[in-house]
């Protein structure tokens, strides 16, 4: 075998970004990884020969695609559709569809890239892809939805399948518009199978399955927490955005004795300095869905609270904090701010919520941050269990479903910890390194393993 010259890391980036130009997320998500990877292939020559990291960053195939759909006054829209199939070594393309006007395609290959790592994580056998389109669900009537969910899996199926491409929900995407999508998918094809996750229990959904994220980020938080013989109870949380992966993020802090006083949304977030009880998160929870309300009217249903426009939550002091929002939405400067606040632990309910200047300043100062493809993959896991379910033609019971989670969780926190370690540095864990290294070994094993292809 031809013993390649190793590319060091800034000439393989430079590389990254000449070959994906005006994509900032996607480069941003590959160095990231890199930044960990570098070092531990740096003394195995296969890795290098064989290219490995250089083809992962180079997803299979990206699919485009025109969606053509009326609205209710009978005027023709046209918005853009993708998928990007990313890797597919360890099993079926696996990953959620995006329906926000910031989809792009940098911002869906940063997640396929991010998928693929996280999938490989929950020990299951999913590949990773994403998807999606620059539509935007909000303002729309149900019957605009249907129509445009339609009209895209006219072309998605094409390209998906229960043993090629599974999608599932994402930002925008919920049981209204999977339920639209998997009926056009049985129209076209005559077949019910498990194409697509996150579907109703009416029809093959996986109990758990909403809560899953949320619940998966905050069991990673309590891992973490225990290596330093520490729990949530008594502590206050600080978490963005107020969607599913955050009220059930919340919902889970409360349950096991936390304080949460912070929920977003784009317009602002809302502080509670009594606590977010249970009561209020349920409140929360049916204004954003039935009435698609924004979150400041929290504070005209609780006068506890004010509301605080235009800004994140990332200076309110707190010993923990969950970011379950978007992208990029903690920055350098709100990461330095939050260590400066005593801050002890920071565990990702979104992907790729911390920029890499946020993130370096969390890896320095030694706190607790579990990166988003470890911390929130219960959603994916539950996913994958309901892939299993359909497989069988059976559906398992919650307290079969809940112990799944909490084991899964468990191993990828252990996986995290096997690869995490630093050298000279007793009871600190880099847990970014960790699920990065974890989740590309098994990859790279298994790319291997099937030679050039």
């Amino acid at each position: 075998m031809a013993v390649t010259d190793h590319v060091d890391l800034p000439t393989f980036i430079e590389g990254v970004k000449k070959r994906n130009p005006g994509q900032p997320e996607f480069v941003q998500a590959v160095q990231e990884v890199a930044e960990d990877i570098y070092d531990f292939i740096e003394d195995k020559e296969q890795y290098h020969s064989e290219q490995i990291l250089r083809r992962i960053a180079e997803p299979d195939r990206i699919i485009s695609f025109r969606v053509c759909w009326e609205d209710d006054k009978g005027n023709v829209r046209v918005q853009r559709g993708y998928r990007v199939q990313n890797n597919n070594a360890i099993g079926p393309y696996k990953g959620g569809i995006r329906f926000h006007p910031s989809v792009t395609e940098s911002v869906l290959k940063f997640l396929a890239f991010e998928q693929t790592f996280k999938n490989a994580l929950t020990g299951l056998p999913m590949g990773g892809g994403k998807g999606g389109a620059n539509f935007n669900p909000k303002g729309k009537s149900d019957r605009e939805v249907m129509r445009f969910c339609q009209s895209f899996m006219t072309e998605l199926y094409r390209h998906v399948g229960a043993d090629v491409d599974v999608p599932a929900g994402d930002i925008g995407v919920g049981g209204r518009e999977i339920g639209y999508m998997f009926g056009q998918y049985k129209r076209i094809t005559n077949q019910f199978t498990g194409v697509l996750t996150g579907k109703g229990l009416e029809y093959g959904g996986s109990l758990i399955r909403p809560e899953a994220t949320g619940y998966g980020a905050v069991y990673f938080l309590r891992n973490m927490l225990k290596t330093q013989h520490e729990d949530i109870e008594g502590k206050t949380a600080v978490i963005s955005g107020s969607g599913n992966v955050a009220t059930h993020a919340a919902e889970k802090i409360v349950q096991l004795g936390g304080k949460v006083v912070t929920l977003s949304d784009s317009g602002g977030f809302i502080h509670d300095p009594e606590g977010i009880t249970q009561e209020k998160i349920d409140w929360v929870k049916a204004h954003k869905t039935r009435r698609r309300g924004r979150i400041q009217d929290y504070c005209d249903e609780y006068k506890s609270a004010t509301f605080h426009a235009g800004k994140t939550p990332w200076g309110v002091p707190c010993d923990l904090a969950l970011p379950c929002a978007t992208q990029n939405e903690l920055l350098g400067e709100d990461a330095r701010t939050l260590v400066a606040n005593g801050c002890r632990a920071v565990s990702e309910g979104a992907n790729m919520p911390t920029d890499l200047e946020g993130v370096h300043v969390f890896k320095d100062a030694r706190i607790l941050y579990a990166p988003g493809k470890a911390a929130n993959a219960g959603g994916v896991a539950v996913s994958g269990l309901e892939m299993s379910q359909n497989s069988e033609r059976r559906s398992w019971k919650e307290s079969e479903l809940q112990q799944l989670l909490l084991d899964i969780m468990e191993g990828i926190h252990s996986s995290c910890l096997t690869y995490g370690g630093i050298a000279g540095e007793k009871g600190y864990t880099d847990y970014v390194r960790g699920a990065n290294i974890a989740g590309f070994k098994k990859v790279a094993d298994a790319m291997l393993a099937y030679g050039v292809v």
